[in-house]
């Protein structure tokens, strides 16, 4: 029957926020395209897992890979399967293709049918398993204070704003 898939670039992919988006919306297969370059693998990784699972969705990750003359970028493609499990991770290797079998029936029926896992389900109905339909009211703070324009980090202050001139990127300039 076909898949909805959505598309998020390079490092939407560390706020599982864009993720939770996705799938929100009715994604199955959600695919990131991203130029990292190695001291990111591990979080690679990991965000791509954690996106699967989290979601009951099959993340698709594809990395560049090779030198654009001043990165080494890590390529490291991965395909994971709705339950968090790599299908297939590709090597550090240029113009390497990796191909998995993905099966968006398996999502939907996971999505329908798990029970504690089903954590995308589960956030918004917490405790469903014990309180017909879920506790229904809105306990995070930081969502609370997002929607009044408040979201304010205890460390705020103290972020120090870097820019790409290091890499030498033009500074960014607001649009009016």
């Amino acid at each position: 029957n076909g898949s909805k898939i959505a598309l998020i670039i390079c490092h939407d992919g560390m706020f599982p926020e864009m993720a939770r988006e996705c799938a929100y919306k009715g994604a199955e297969i959600m695919v990131r395209t991203a130029g990292y370059t190695a001291p990111i693998r591990h979080s690679w990784r990991i965000t791509n897992q954690a996106n699967a699972f989290c979601n009951l969705m099959v993340t698709a990750s594809v990395c560049m890979c090779g030198s654009d003359g001043s990165f080494d970028s890590m390529g490291e493609g991965m395909i994971c399967n709705f339950d968090g499990t790599p299908l297939v991770m590709g090597s550090h290797r240029p113009n390497e293709i990796i191909t998995a079998e993905v099966r968006p029936d398996l999502v939907r029926e996971a999505r329908i049918h798990w029970g504690v896992e089903n954590n995308i389900y589960q956030f918004g109905h917490r405790g469903y398993v014990a309180v017909k339909g879920g506790a229904q009211d809105c306990p995070y703070t930081y969502m609370q204070d997002m929607v009044q324009g408040n979201y304010r980090l205890p460390w705020e202050d103290q972020v120090i704003h870097t820019d790409g001139t290091a890499c030498r990127i033009c500074p960014p300039h607001s649009r009016v």
